[in-house]
């Protein structure tokens, strides 16, 4: 007799569960032949890798079992906790009411379901969790005796392994996932697994964890969508003029030098939140530089190369194409470390053309380089060199990874749990969209880099690096110079961003705006948001440069509109033609270079 109960909304057919799991099979096979033919030509790097990260921890460990009083001390003081923690959970099985030992800081969003609070058993596995993660931070941090930066190694990878561990990133112990099975009878972790196979598939053997629907946006439709045209290229740049959007514009034209380890439209997202568009609005002719996404055929760029063919190539242009020998500059996160490099080189070539600069997020002194600092010491860098060296240049992904795991309970785990174990398609999301679209770094260049500005830190130092023939010397710079940073970013933070404005010799602002690296920039005032705050005290000094200033409600671009109106120079009439006779048109913006991607370079 057949069984006509009709099958639960959301469950998969017999065939459909049949079908997919033989997809799963097939899709599985590959990917584990993949994987291991890689790791047989890449073991040996896997290894070093391993052995890096295992040093610190031996040091901490003969350290921490030098003093035992402390660790005992410590070791008691997390089982009284936990023993109040059974006692106040068993009350709760028998119906009385108890306070929590330990709650979920205010910023913590993984604990956000009702269910973490109101049932028991998971309210249980929350605080044990949150009991076990705070005994191994405090017994971490307060182990004497390692210098600063094994210290630093051990309490990020003591976080990221108790990031790792949380009862959300597992099905058994995250009640919202164990809802969701229940209600679509393991369909969401059968798509889970799909997706999981997809993204390892598009990785090539890694998982690349999709952070938004990448199939929702394409450049030049809905992201970078503000009119112009490329007006110059090289082997590194192409360099967009943008369409005028004020029948007056100031004289003198701006030049945007963006990061080149992602894509140049995160100044340029979606209409409402793009600065390029605001900037245009305002009343300025804008430059904007794209970068090549290298590979091996630009093995051998070099740093130097990146500014003679970068800001110093684009500036040649500009001049050209505007007829006005001065212009202003805006450098965003590592594109103003290399705007301040090429300011130097301009001022021992005696060439002032450049009469204003906006560094964004971006540091000069790397003396605190924040977390980062983790992946350059000698070794791990002569680790990266090996890697680069294979290929010829760092893929994006790799970079975009180390930068996903200084924040990864927002941009690796939350997705881990949404995509693989709810089965859910990420949210269509423009800023995420852009972070996923990295780019590839040369690996002459790259190796420069993270040396000298990271490393040994001698761009301070007047005549610390020579570029192109000339000992840089940040002092020379006497250019005004407009520095914004955001309060909470994890990549330039503003202990060291704030060191900036005492390198230069020009009159310096500092603005110190809310938010992080991305989001504290790129603010438009429509948002009104995280407020911002300004003080002219120069001091290196945090407490005292906040204690100083002022603070102000909205977008810090309110601010640097009036800075950037006093140093633009009349208003003249807007050009009707984009390029000029020597530089003609070559093709609509945003150009062919900010199409080419990191995981299929062309």
């Amino acid at each position: 007799m057949a069984n006509n109960k009709p099958t639960e909304p959301g469950a998969l057919e017999t065939s459909e569960l049949s079908e997919a799991l033989s997809e799963i099979a097939t899709t599985s096979q590959k990917l584990v032949n993949d994987f291991l033919a890689k790791e047989q030509t890449e073991h040996h790097i896997s290894v070093e890798d391993a052995l890096a990260m295992s040093k610190p921890f031996q040091e901490w460990a003969a350290r921490a079992m030098a003093d035992p009083v402390r660790l005992w001390q410590s070791q008691m003081a997390f089982w009284q906790d936990y023993a109040t923690l059974m006692q106040n959970s068993a009350l709760r099985f028998w119906g009385f009411q108890s306070d929590p030992v330990v709650s979920p800081s205010k910023g913590d969003r993984r604990f956000k379901s009702e269910h973490w609070e109101d049932n028991p058993l998971f309210d249980f596995i929350k605080q044990s969790y949150l009991l076990s993660a705070d005994y191994l931070h405090r017994t971490v941090k307060e182990t004497e005796g390692l210098d600063d930066r094994t210290a630093q190694k051990v309490d990020f990878y003591t976080r990221a392994f108790i990031d790792a561990m949380s009862p959300t990133n597992f099905v058994a112990t995250n009640p919202e996932v164990l809802e969701k099975t229940l209600e679509t009878r393991g369909e969401n972790l059968i798509k889970g697994l799909k997706n999981m196979l997809e993204d390892l598939s598009r990785g090539g053997g890694k998982l690349n964890i999709r952070m938004t629907d990448l199939d929702a946006f394409e450049v030049g439709e809905n992201v970078a969508t503000t009119p112009g045209k490329v007006v110059y290229q090289n082997d590194l740049i192409q360099l967009i003029q943008y369409q005028p959007q004020t029948e007056k514009v100031h004289k003198r034209p701006m030049l945007l030098t963006p990061a080149w380890i992602n894509k140049y439209y995160i100044m340029d997202l979606s209409p409402k939140n793009s600065m390029v568009k605001w900037l245009l609005e305002q009343g300025h002719q804008v430059f904007m530089i794209s970068w090549k996404n290298p590979t091996e055929k630009e093995a051998d760029k070099t740093f130097e190369d990146y500014m003679l063919e970068g800001p110093l190539a684009a500036m040649d242009a500009v001049n050209e194409i505007t007829g006005s020998r001065e212009l202003s500059c805006v450098g965003y996160c590592l594109g103003g470390t290399l705007l301040a490099c090429t300011l130097a080189y301009l001022a021992a070539k005696g060439d002032d053309r450049v009469k204003a600069a906006t560094f964004l997020t971006c540091m000069l002194d790397f003396e605190y380089p924040g977390e980062l600092e983790v992946f350059i010491d000698e070794e791990q860098i002569q680790m990266l060199e090996r890697k680069m060296g294979a290929k010829g240049y760092l893929e994006g992904q790799q970079m975009a990874t180390t930068f996903n795991m200084l924040r990864a309970n927002d941009l690796i785990w939350s997705f881990f749990v949404n995509n693989y174990l709810k089965g859910d398609e990420p949210f269509p999301f423009d800023l995420l969209y852009w972070n996923s679209d990295a780019t590839n770094m040369p690996a002459k260049m790259h190796s420069f880099y993270l040396r000298n500005m990271y490393q040994k830190n001698l761009l301070k130092q007047p005549g610390g690096i020579t570029l192109a023939g000339e000992p840089i010397d940040l002092s020379q710079i006497k250019v005004p110079a407009y520095f914004m940073s955001a309060k909470e970013d994890h990549i330039a933070p503003w202990k060291s961003t704030l060191r900036g404005p005492q390198l230069l010799s020009g009159p310096t602002k500092y603005v110190l705006g809310g938010s992080g690296h991305i989001a504290g920039v790129i603010n438009p005032p429509s948002r009104n948001k995280y407020g911002y705050w300004t003080s002219t005290k120069k001091t290196v000094d945090q407490d005292e440069w906040l204690e100083s200033a002022k603070h102000f409600e909205g977008s810090w671009w309110n601010d640097w509109g009036k800075w950037l109106a006093h140093k633009g120079g009349a208003k003249v009439e807007a050009p009707q033609q984009l390029g000029s006779e020597q530089h003609p048109p070559i093709e609509d913006a945003p150009g062919s270079y900010v199409k080419e991607r990191h995981d299929d370079p062309k």
